[in-house]
């Protein structure tokens, strides 16, 4: 082979170098512009995520919407936004007002064993019954049950004063009042189930119908706001006799003491 030959055999080798050199680098322009491209891509996905999480965080749940819808206030209530619940004939001026929650463990201690001497003092019209519900348990354990329940307490008082002390009875009675840290009250299956013992919502389809389309879930949520804003109200039950506030009696004898230095006599 001549110098010539070899001279233009390694300039051709050269060449070849060159080009793969520039090939290469290109390749390797193009991966990084990838990678780049794909981070960038990632974090605005992980803001978007994040973002997103955030505005969900922060979306008003179904409740505080309730808080502000218009209210549909139950038959037999009065005053602002249906809040004032009084049952009772009484020709006296004597009132027994109590302050419960559907979830408290003590309220349906306290139905247990002297809710109905409670109820027959009105029947009898030693006094008038008032009451004011609240949902705080819902906020101190998690979950809607106390909410939803006094929801359907509303659809009950629309029926009836007497249904709603009936289905209030049913509702913190030893069979059905559940465990304060669970949530079953949340149901609206099981608020049906429990309605369904008492005479005057069983099987009522009118009933039924406000307790699955939450007719009543704005009027819960005034009559929660106003337990809430209720002077001396503290924890549950609460009762206050012509407004002052007394010990919860354990027995019958008990409440019959408590009226009787609350000066309510017949």
């Amino acid at each position: 082979m001549s110098k010539r030959n070899t001279q233009a055999a390694k300039t051709a080798a050269r060449e070849r170098l060159r080009l793969e050199r520039e090939r290469q680098a290109k390749r390797a322009k193009a991966k990084r512009q990838i990678i780049v491209a794909a981070s960038a891509v990632a974090v605005l996905a992980a803001a978007g995520g994040i973002g997103y999480a955030i505005v969900q965080a922060n979306k008003p749940g179904y409740w505080d919407e309730a808080a502000k819808a218009t209210v549909v206030a139950p038959a037999n209530t009065s005053g602002k936004n249906g809040t004032t619940v009084v049952i009772g004939e009484s020709k006296s001026d004597n009132v027994v007002h109590l302050y419960e929650d559907p979830r408290c463990p003590g309220c349906a201690n306290f139905e247990q064993t002297i809710g109905e001497t409670v109820n027959k003092g009105m029947e009898d019209g030693d006094y008038k019954l008032s009451f004011t519900i609240g949902t705080f348990l819902d906020g101190n354990l998690g979950g809607e049950g106390s909410k939803n329940a006094l929801s359907a307490l509303g659809a009950a008082l629309n029926v009836s004063p007497e249904a709603f002390l009936d289905y209030k009875t049913a509702l913190y009675s030893a069979e059905y009042h559940p465990a304060e840290s669970t949530d079953d009250l949340a149901k609206d299956a099981y608020l049906i189930k429990v309605a369904n013992t008492v005479d005057a919502l069983k099987n009522n389809k009118k009933f039924q119908d406000a307790v699955e389309k939450g007719t009543y879930d704005a009027w819960a949520m005034r009559m929660s706001d106003s337990f809430d804003k209720a002077e001396g109200v503290r924890s549950t039950p609460t009762i206050k006799i012509n407004d002052k506030a007394i010990e919860t009696p354990a027995d019958a004898a008990g409440w019959a003491a408590a009226l009787k230095d609350a000066g309510v006599t017949k």
